[in-house]
């Protein structure tokens, strides 16, 4: 974990709700896919814990959703506003399990850690095979960003205003041969994924945090071995070790 000032190079709306924020700064201590970051704000006691989209030396881009004030308070920030952000926290994904053709499946702001992981997966050699989950298409982001990496991408919207009508579990059903699965977004859908993929996987559990970073055991979870939190243990946990 590292705690750094990050300047804001741009901020802009991706959808009615989703905006795409690129920030200038140390990213030294980033170092795996679905890794997070806790971000201060002025005037709200708790940090926002916000997902890492991708990275390089220099910038860190995050897409979040406007949920609350304290997001709402994010997407009316400008450059070259500062922001003391907590970065490096969290496991992240273990892409060394994923054989040749594994899917990754985001649902909603699930969708954001999967494009790095995607890039680091084709980076491998692999060939990831993306499926993207959205109530309808006017919620959609990012699906063009997946297909430029050269992942191949199915979108599934719950009204089937664009791709196939439903959900990601009926998507992952005429998947054939996948290798294993990643995956980020709300327990629901996590829950379900469990239940209806036939190899491994990696489950990024999204949760209410306190510190971020093991110290207040907010958000701690029930496994197999024990309680686990989400934001140290995690937020990436494997299929056969959760407790649902």
């Amino acid at each position: 974990m590292k705690q750094s000032l990050f300047t804001i190079q741009s901020n802009e709306k991706l959808t009615e709700s989703v905006c795409k924020m690129v920030l200038a700064g140390d990213t030294s201590a980033i170092t795996a896919a679905g890794q997070f970051v806790n971000i201060q704000l002025k005037g709200f006691f708790l940090r926002r814990p916000i997902s890492v989209c991708d990275y390089d030396e220099n910038t860190l881009t995050i897409l979040y959703k406007v949920v609350g004030k304290g997001t709402e308070a994010m997407s009316k920030m400008k450059a070259p506003h500062k922001l003391d952000v907590l970065t490096g926290l969290g496991n992240g994904y273990d892409t060394s399990v994923s054989g040749d053709k594994p899917l990754l499946i985001g649902g909603g702001v699930g969708v954001p850690p999967m494009y790095r992981l995607a890039k680091n997966l084709i980076a491998e050699g692999k060939h990831p095979i993306v499926i993207l989950g959205f109530n309808t298409k006017d919620e959609i982001f990012y699906a063009e960003e997946f297909e430029k990496l050269g992942a191949e991408v199915h979108i599934a919207t719950a009204d089937g205003s664009a791709g196939v009508k439903g959900f990601v579990t009926d998507v992952v059903k005429t998947i054939p041969d996948y290798t294993y699965f990643y995956t980020c977004g709300p327990e629901p859908m996590l829950k379900a994924l469990s239940d209806v993929t036939t190899t491994s996987g990696q489950l990024s559990f999204e949760e209410r945090m306190g510190c971020g970073f093991g110290a207040c055991m907010g958000c701690s979870c029930q496994t197999k071995y024990g309680n686990k939190r989400i934001c140290k243990d995690g937020p990436v946990l494997v299929k056969e070790e959760i407790i649902w």
